[in-house]
């Protein structure tokens, strides 16, 4: 399937503070803040949602294509990505800036001052799909990213018939409620948590029902409740596989779209779609990063089979 993932492309830049940042504010003296933390560690990792999504997409076999713009920091990323399977053709490097990066520094009651940096995110409404017509993209992945190049590709699959699966997610609160609506309407499929759902459902008026008369299926994520498929056909509800141990929830609606994706475009049923991206959410929160896991195929396969019966559909995965 010609599959294109549009979303940010960022490092971030996690940082540790040993000690509290409420003990070095002075109430009388907040007008004027002047503080400096010495961190006792820095790691910085490979995020945003297109890359995340492409890499658990990756490890299952898939070759996913991200079209995303990015600062000329950005070969080395490229070179990690390339390794794994991800195609980055559709990437455009922008001269003289950074790559989109989030700066986050914790201290020890998990309380944490971050700033988020766009960079060259900014200009990913240079970015077309008029641009890659020959062949026309099957599908396009439209999740968060600067939200005038959301609008954009919204925009462009609509005019040019070009189905594409929606997933506003933390961008909901830059989207007017008229692109929002428009975005959600003509989406092939909505993919959001429970709390975006409800801030859409706030914004448009949009019901599960009335989405469903012009979309093929829903995915709403609930966290440790696991998630539910909505299709007309009814309702799916997916349970979490239990982790081995918790590293680090960064990432995992990002993984579990990964793995919902690849049994989707392989035309497995809902359930073993949903099943999918349960197992490939778990593999990432028992690691650091949002592409700190690693597993082959084979290995994917097995552990989904000590949880689930998928009736032999992914023996498909094992196919080289």
């Amino acid at each position: 399937m010609n599959f294109i993932i549009t979303g940010s492309v960022a490092y971030d830049y996690i940082m540790s503070f040993p000690g509290y940042f409420r003990d070095h504010f002075l109430p009388d003296k907040l007008d004027s803040i002047s503080l400096s933390f010495l961190v006792e560690s820095m790691v910085r990792r490979r995020g945003g949602t297109a890359p995340n999504i492409a890499y658990s997409m990756a490890l299952l076999g898939e070759r996913p294509r991200i079209m995303a713009t990015v600062g000329e920091d950005f070969e080395e990323y490229r070179s990690w990505l390339e390794s794994k399977g991800v195609d980055n053709s559709l990437v455009r490097v922008i001269p003289g800036e950074f790559t989109a990066s989030f700066f986050a520094n914790t201290d020890r009651a998990n309380a944490q001052i971050a700033s988020f940096y766009p960079g060259a995110m900014a200009y990913a409404s240079e970015l077309s799909l008029q641009t890659i017509l020959d062949p026309q993209p099957d599908l396009v992945v439209i999740s968060p990213n600067d939200p005038k190049a959301m609008v954009g590709y919204v925009a462009e699959c609509s005019q040019l018939g070009i189905p594409f699966l929606y997933d506003p997610s933390q961008q909901i609160p830059r989207l007017s409620d008229e692109d929002l609506c428009f975005g959600v309407e003509n989406a092939r499929a909505l993919f959001i948590n429970d709390y975006e759902f409800g801030l859409i459902n706030k914004c448009t008026g949009l019901t599960i029902e009335k989405i469903l008369e012009r979309s093929e299926f829903i995915v709403i994520t609930r966290g440790e409740q696991g998630s539910t498929i909505y299709t007309l056909e009814g309702e799916t509800n997916i349970p979490i596989v239990l982790p081995e141990r918790v590293s680090d929830p960064t990432g995992v609606g990002d993984a579990f779209r990964g793995g919902f994706l690849t049994g989707y475009i392989r035309k497995f049923d809902w359930e073993t779609c949903g099943r999918m991206g349960a197992l490939s959410a778990t593999f990432c929160v028992e690691n650091l990063g949002p592409q700190g896991h690693e597993f082959s195929p084979a290995e994917f396969v097995a552990r989904f089979r000590r949880h689930f019966d998928d009736g032999g559909q992914l023996d498909d995965l094992l196919i080289t």
